[in-house]
């Protein structure tokens, strides 16, 4: 079974920066596609980031050019640095990966990690 576990969320003002991490924890498996989405108070859920194995990215118009996601395979661990930070980042930010075990794979999602940017 795998854990998709996250850090780093918090409180930050306008203009700041933070960074999150998904770590995969378990055994007997590898991550294929990664990504960071986030969800509002009564929005529906975003992608934030996406990042492939082999390291390919891709943004929403939203995030691009202030976050930057990343990854270090043999960690199983995913990071998204956020700079620039607005008010309107402010969201739960869930870590999402397609995980391959044995022969299936499966999409797994991480419990959330609040992030709030005052103005």
């Amino acid at each position: 079974q795998v854990q998709l576990v996250e850090s780093g969320g918090g409180v930050v003002q306008a203009g700041g920066s933070l960074r999150l991490s998904c770590a995969a924890e378990g055994s007997g498996f590898s991550c294929n596609n990664m990504a960071w989405y986030r969800q509002a108070p009564g929005k529906q859920r975003e992608l934030v980031a996406i990042i492939t194995r082999s390291g390919g990215t891709n943004y929403p118009d939203s995030v691009k050019g202030r976050f930057t996601i990343s990854r270090d395979n043999a960690k199983n661990t995913m990071y998204l640095l956020m700079n620039s930070l607005k008010p309107e980042d402010t969201a739960v930010y869930y870590c999402n990966a397609d995980v391959s075990m044995a022969a299936t794979l499966r999409n797994y999602w991480g419990q959330g990690t609040q992030v709030t940017v005052s103005s």
